[in-house]
């Protein structure tokens, strides 16, 4: 394991928005889950060693101070870079550590993942779900195992993941899958979504928060396509891609709109919530006045 300086790792989130996160929190850098359209590759990052996952030199005591200095507690976003149960985290537990940190400091969190390693921290979830929101959101983009392979191919597989959302609602933790990306011409149709939407609905989660379609940026592009034509030979899927959308940063699903209304109307059916602000609200019940009363 590489080890990276930083100065600080908790810092105000650019887009709060986002699951209603008021900081950001990533303690590794890079990811070995090797799925073939994460936007983390972009030039715009600046991380030609991608895959290789470095975690940041004396962590623990920059979460440490930078929570004492914060003026008021919110809830800490983590995995929006790098996810944070990679496979070192077993060993490292910087993950662990810091969320034991947010326990101690007052803090919420909320984590994206796509590693059933999430379960392993439930015990801290759970204590930090007394009094502050814990929301545990799980990536997944198809049940098909075998086409997961291909496309998140160091990932755990969707099965794996969840079996995690059922342990984690069963632990009464505010629990959803982000459903993002969904790939044109790869897995945007009616079955792949609702089969998502059912077996996330029957395992307990709460919600599921869509991208019908991905993100395409300098660095980012150029690989993608370049596993497109690898991994699904004599599909001229690259082709497809680069005539529809050219250089184009958000790729939506052709049949997006047909795609969204099914979404709605299966969420309804399920009773899954999918507006942000709904979602970020109902993380919200029952921690109000224990937010008021620290702040």
């Amino acid at each position: 394991m590489e080890y990276i300086p930083a100065k600080t790792i908790v810092n105000r989130t650019k887009d709060p928005r986002w699951f209603g996160t008021d900081y950001v929190m990533n303690l590794y850098r890079g990811c070995s889950h090797g799925c073939i359209y994460c936007d983390s590759r972009s030039d715009c990052y600046h991380n030609s060693q991608f895959d290789q996952v470095k975690a940041k030199k004396d962590a623990l005591r920059i979460v440490r101070d930078d929570l004492e200095r914060k003026a008021k507690p919110g809830v800490v976003n983590t995995g929006s870079m790098s996810d944070p149960y990679n496979p070192f985290e077993k060993e490292l537990l910087l993950t662990r550590h810091s969320l034991t940190l947010l326990e101690a400091y007052d803090f919420g969190t909320a984590i994206a993942t796509k590693s059933d390693l999430i379960v392993r921290d439930i015990d801290i979830l759970t204590s930090i779900n007394r009094t502050m929101p814990a929301i545990c959101m799980l990536t997944i983009t198809t049940c098909d195992d075998a086409l997961a392979a291909k496309i998140e191919p160091y990932a755990p597989s969707p099965s794996r993941r969840l079996a995690a959302v059922e342990q984690l609602s069963q632990a009464g933790l505010f629990t959803g899958v982000l459903m993002m990306p969904i790939l044109p011409f790869l897995e945007d149709s009616r079955e792949n979504i609702r089969t998502i939407l059912d077996r996330a609905a029957d395992a307990g989660a709460r919600f599921v928060y869509p991208a019908i379609g991905m993100t395409c940026r300098t660095g980012q592009r150029e690989y993608f396509y370049q596993q497109l034509e690898s991994r699904f030979p004599g599909q001229a899927l690259a082709e497809r891609y680069q005539q529809r959308y050219g250089t184009r940063y958000f790729c939506a699903s052709p049949k997006v709109r047909t795609l969204w209304n099914v979404f709605q109307d299966y969420c309804a059916y399920r009773g899954l919530l999918y507006s942000m602000s709904r979602i970020t609200a109902a993380s919200r019940r029952g921690h109000e006045t224990d937010q008021l009363s620290l702040f």
